[in-house]
């Protein structure tokens, strides 16, 4: 089903904040002043760095398709559209917590003594949920609490989500994500590897709510919370997601880094070397400290490198079945290239032999992966 953009009245008025006061120069301003000396902008006519950032060029669509409508025509199998809307659902209901709960010390740890956070809980206890009156999730397993939990051993997937990912800084409201893996029964998780999910989601939280989900023939966004001045179904009401983006890619070449874990880099000459090629070549930072936006972008821009190395000093903290395997899921299906950080083969063919098990991770366009690799390994 589409359904086309409602153009609010207002955005062709006229424009009723133009200015046409002229301003005289004061005289005492026209007096001959000293001499002084002024500092130059570079880039020419551009201001700050504006002449390095990468700006979107998705075009508004006169319609656009609904979660329904694609899932329909792009994922053949029922079960599997079954676990995509009810994880999709969840991300919603994240959503509508994330808008009116405060960002509160719950007064638990989870299993690695972390303080858990209100919205955490709320977060985890949504995806719990899901598992409990799901139609086809056999077992679930979260990484709050990484234990493998049975629900019905008669249906099909196993799930493993980070239910919050950037706990660390969402209290400074700043974007944050859930990231979600699924495995058929036939593989299960302990033996599995990446390459074995059905699908991955990442669903990220900032001024919208979109989702990533490899589909039958690609990786698609969805965006959550239609309002009157976006999309309306021809019945009046307004669909919860719209699919926003299609086949999404990832260029082999990139000019945005994300580099996490730089206290490595004082461990590493490589990894020094590999964050001072960037700075030399100016490329551009876009680094927040959360997974789920660091990695993201490269979805959005079309291009990007997230790097994650591991040194004696500063160990490894990605999680491979929560984070590092869904999200390599995504970016190889997208064009993109991923490094187990030891080998320098791809992340989804480590086997995951442990529910917590760590990993180093580079991600992203292939020649930026490639030259990780070079340097680092």
């Amino acid at each position: 089903m589409k359904f086309s953009l409602l153009l609010s009245t207002s955005l062709t008025s006229t424009r009723a904040f133009a200015f046409t006061t002229q301003f005289t120069r004061p005289a005492l301003l026209s007096k001959t002043r000293p001499a002084t000396t002024t500092t130059s902008l570079y880039g020419g006519d551009e201001y700050g760095a504006s002449s390095t950032s990468f700006y979107t060029k998705t075009e508004k669509q006169d319609s656009y398709d609904d979660l329904d409508s694609v899932l329909d025509a792009k994922c053949k199998d029922p079960q599997l559209r079954r676990i995509i809307i009810e994880c999709l659902d969840a991300c919603g209901e994240i959503t509508e917590a994330l808008r009116s709960a405060l960002v509160t010390v719950e007064g638990s740890e989870n299993t690695f003594g972390d303080a858990q956070l209100s919205v955490d809980v709320i977060a985890d206890d949504i995806m719990w949920d899901v598992c409990k009156n799901s139609e086809v999730i056999q077992k679930g397993a979260s990484e709050e609490d990484p234990e493998i939990r049975t629900f019905d051993e008669a249906k099909e997937y196993t799930i493993c989500w980070d239910p919050l990912d950037g706990s660390s800084i969402v209290d400074n409201n700043w974007a944050v994500g859930t990231i979600i893996g699924v495995w058929p029964k036939k593989t299960g998780l302990i033996g599995a590897t990446g390459r074995d999910q059905v699908t991955s989601l990442v669903a990220l939280y900032g001024p919208r709510t979109t989702v990533v989900v490899l589909l039958d023939d690609g990786v698609y966004e969805f965006t959550y919370g239609c309002t009157p001045d976006g999309c309306m179904l021809p019945d009046g009401t307004f669909a919860p997601w719209i699919c926003s983006r299609k086949q999404i890619k990832i260029a082999e070449e990139c000019r945005i880094y994300a580099p996490a874990n730089l206290r490595a880099a004082q461990d590493l000459p490589g990894y020094k070397q590999y964050i001072d090629e960037k700075m030399k070549d100016k490329f551009t930072l876009r680094y927040s400290g959360g997974l789920v936006p660091d990695v993201y972008q490269q979805f959005t821009k079309n291009q990007g490198v997230f790097s994650n190395p591991t040194s004696k000093e500063s160990p490894a903290k990605l999680r491979l079945a929560f984070e590092a395997a869904p999200f390599g899921l995504l970016v190889e299906a997208c064009g993109g290239k991923t490094s187990d950080g030891v080998t320098g083969g791809s992340v989804l063919d480590v086997v995951i032999t442990a529910v917590d098990q760590r990993t180093p991770l580079c991600i992203g366009s292939v020649k930026e992966v490639d030259r990780f690799n070079e340097l680092c390994l």
